[in-house]
């Protein structure tokens, strides 16, 4: 079990401890929902976490085979609903692996990447596309 204590900073802005380490991080609401969009908001670190697990992911399986896959990238768009309930629509990442890679390895972390824990909890409610590059 990890614990992040979050706390209201006022004008819209919050901060967040993660427990085990004490590493911080600040969110402010975006310009377009009456914030400053100085920091991430709350949605950008869903987007976030989708990428990052998604490289976690491709990094634990190059570790356990010993392979390399260091400066592998993800980029994330965020879509939000233009209508009804603000929400996350759609999530697009683009992944880009080293080009050194075998078609194996990649085929590989392409199967991989749908054991993504944050993949696989916010897809019943979202699109998400990969877009291998």
């Amino acid at each position: 079990m990890t614990r992040i204590s979050c706390r209201y900073n006022g004008n819209l802005n919050c901060s967040a401890e993660h427990g085990p380490s004490g590493v911080t991080l600040s969110t402010d609401a975006p310009p377009d929902h009456d914030g400053r969009g100085k920091s991430f908001s709350p949605t950008d670190l869903l987007a976030t976490a989708l990428g990052t697990c998604v490289l976690t992911v491709i990094g634990i399986t190059a570790k356990r085979r010993n392979w390399a896959v260091t400066n592998a990238e993800a980029s994330v768009e965020k879509i939000m609903s233009q209508s009804g309930p603000r929400r996350i629509e759609t999530l697009r990442a683009w992944i880009t692996l080293p080009k050194e890679l075998s078609e194996e390895q990649v085929q590989l972390f392409k199967r991989v990447v749908n054991d993504c824990p944050v993949k696989r909890n916010l897809e019943p409610s979202m699109t998400i596309d990969l877009i291998w590059c």
